[in-house]
C-alpha cells in the first residue's frame, strides 16, 4: 500500500462537477492498494498515518498531530500510486490491486482511520472520475510505502 500524504490548508473531491467531499486544515491522503497487500499492510499505515506529526507546534517545529491542530482527513484511492514507468513512455499499473481486492482493503483502511485517529475522516468515491482541489500547506509531503516501511 502506497500513501501520498500532503498537508493541506484545504482540500475537495469534486465529482460530476459537484463538492462530493472537503476539508479544511488536514491530510489529503492519496492511497494505493497493489496486489500483495493485506489487511495487514491497512493496520500499519493507518496507525502511522493517525499518528504522524506533520503540522507546526507552538514554536513552529513539525511536531504536532492532526489531532493538535483539530484537523481533518481527505482519503482519496489512487491506484496510479502503483505505476511502473521502467519500461517505455506509457506507465504499467500490473502491480496495482484490481477493484474486487481494493475496495475491501481501501473500505477498511477508511473505517480503521477513522477508529484510530479519532477526527473527521471524508472520502472520494473509489474508482470514480474525481477532481481534487488542494492548497498544499508548507508544502508538506510524505511518502508512506507499507511494504518498504518507509
Amino acid at each position: 500500500m502506497r500513501l501520498l500524504i500532503q498537508r493541506v490548508l484545504r482540500a475537495a473531491v469534486h465529482i460530476d462537477g459537484r463538492i462530493h467531499a472537503q476539508i479544511q486544515r488536514g491530510l489529503l491522503v492519496l492511497v494505493g492498494f497493489e496486489a500483495a497487500d493485506t489487511e495487514e499492510d491497512v493496520a500499519y499505515g493507518v496507525r502511522k498515518l493517525a499518528l504522524m506529526r506533520l503540522f507546526g507546534d507552538a514554536s513552529g517545529a513539525i511536531n504536532a498531530s492532526i489531532q493538535e491542530v483539530d484537523g481533518s482527513f481527505l482519503v482519496v484511492s489512487q491506484f496510479t500510486l502503483h505505476a511502473s514507468t521502467k519500461k517505455g513512455n506509457r506507465p504499467s499499473f500490473y502491480r496495482a490491486a484490481v477493484p474486487v481486492q481494493a475496495i475491501p482493503l481501501y473500505e477498511s483502511f477508511l473505517e480503521q482511520l477513522w477508529n484510530v485517529a479519532e477526527v473527521p475522516v471524508k472520502s472520494g468515491v473509489f474508482g470514480a472520475d474525481m477532481q481534487v482541489e488542494l492548497i498544499n500547506d508548507g508544502p508538506v509531503t510524505v511518502w508512506l510505502d507499507t511494504r518498504q516501511k518507509e
